[in-house]
């Protein structure tokens, strides 16, 4: 009897489920280390670009469900639109496609009358940009850049670096490219720079967005430059990326300090960087392209140099006049 009490109350060994591993404090600083070393690693070293792409990649069926049931309301919105709005919106379409055919014929014009003089002159044809049609799916996942991801890749000809307008100026530039998306930079992130002219006197330079004021400002140019509120910025053309005579900003602001040689020039955007749905990728013809169409165009005096397309018309040569530039 006592070699069973004995027994009873020997000490048992602790169940499984109590032994004491490393502590959560400790398992967080581990991986918050290992994130820091793979993100550092893949920055400078870029191991991790193709296993993205085609995460990304394998990811996409996954996107296009969940974006299926917003694109299904938007349908819907679109279908039950008042009838009235639509007859009143018709009426004025028809209205500017009257006013913009009139003007296109006299565009057919002067276009032949320049081809003329070029030919004369022995100049080149006008580089006219390819466009594709592009949708925004959705903003960029950082919160610190203005970036918008768009429903065109490399499966479309899209290419890291081309620009992207819509009906009214410069909306951005593609950065990012994957096989059916693209990541574009608006022309307001702080990244990304444009060289621009000012339609009324022809004055050259560079434009910075101001992150997420959603303006774009004009530094480094002297208290004294010929810049006043209400001027329109044009692309110049000079970076080969972007035709000139985009629409790109309008001045709202010029200040001058007697603290700084530099005047401070805030200009908003022309066209609706955060309004609108579709986009046009623009993609410049090759010098080699170009060299091979200079001649087509030059010698068919008899065919029509206006087509009803989707690229944006090359903007009229202008007469530069001498001006500083900085």
């Amino acid at each position: 009897m006592l070699k069973g009490v004995h027994q009873k109350l020997e000490p048992q060994e602790s169940p499984a489920f109590f032994v004491r591993g490393p502590s959560p404090f400790s398992r967080i600083m581990f991986f918050c280390a290992l994130s820091i070393v793979l993100m550092a690693v893949d920055s400078r070293l870029d191991y991790l670009s193709q296993f993205r792409q085609t995460f990304i990649a394998a990811l996409h069926p996954l996107e296009m469900v969940a974006n299926a049931p917003s694109e299904w309301g938007l349908n819907i919105r679109q279908y039950f639109t008042a009838h009235s709005r639509l007859l009143i919106e018709n009426q004025a379409l028809k209205q500017q496609a009257v006013e913009h055919n009139v003007m296109l014929q006299r565009l057919a014009t002067i276009e032949l009358e320049n081809a003329h003089l070029k030919t004369l002159l022995k100049g080149n044809a006008p580089m006219i940009p390819k466009a594709i049609l592009g949708e925004i799916l959705h903003m960029g996942r950082d919160p610190f850049s203005n970036v918008v991801v768009i429903n065109r890749g490399s499966q479309h000809t899209v290419e890291a670096g081309q620009a992207v307008v819509d009906a009214q100026g410069v909306v951005g530039q593609v950065t990012r490219v994957f096989p059916f998306s693209a990541e574009v930079t608006l022309i307001t992130d702080k990244n990304l720079s444009i060289p621009i002219q000012v339609e009324r006197n022809q004055l050259r330079a560079i434009a910075f967005g101001e992150g997420k004021s959603n303006t774009i400002d004009l530094p480094f140019l002297p208290t004294s430059v010929d810049i006043k509120v209400g001027d329109k910025l044009v692309t110049s053309g000079i970076d080969g990326v972007y035709p000139a005579g985009l629409a790109v900003a309008k001045v709202t602001e010029v200040r001058q300090s007697p603290d700084s040689p530099f005047a401070k020039i805030i200009s908003t955007p022309i066209a609706g960087v955060n309004n609108h749905l579709q986009l046009l990728i623009l993609s410049m013809p090759t010098p080699a392209e170009h060299i091979e169409a200079a001649p087509a165009s030059a010698g068919d005096a008899t065919a029509p140099p206006v087509t009803a397309t989707t690229s944006i018309p090359p903007a009229k040569p202008r007469k530069e006049k001498p001006h500083a530039s900085r």
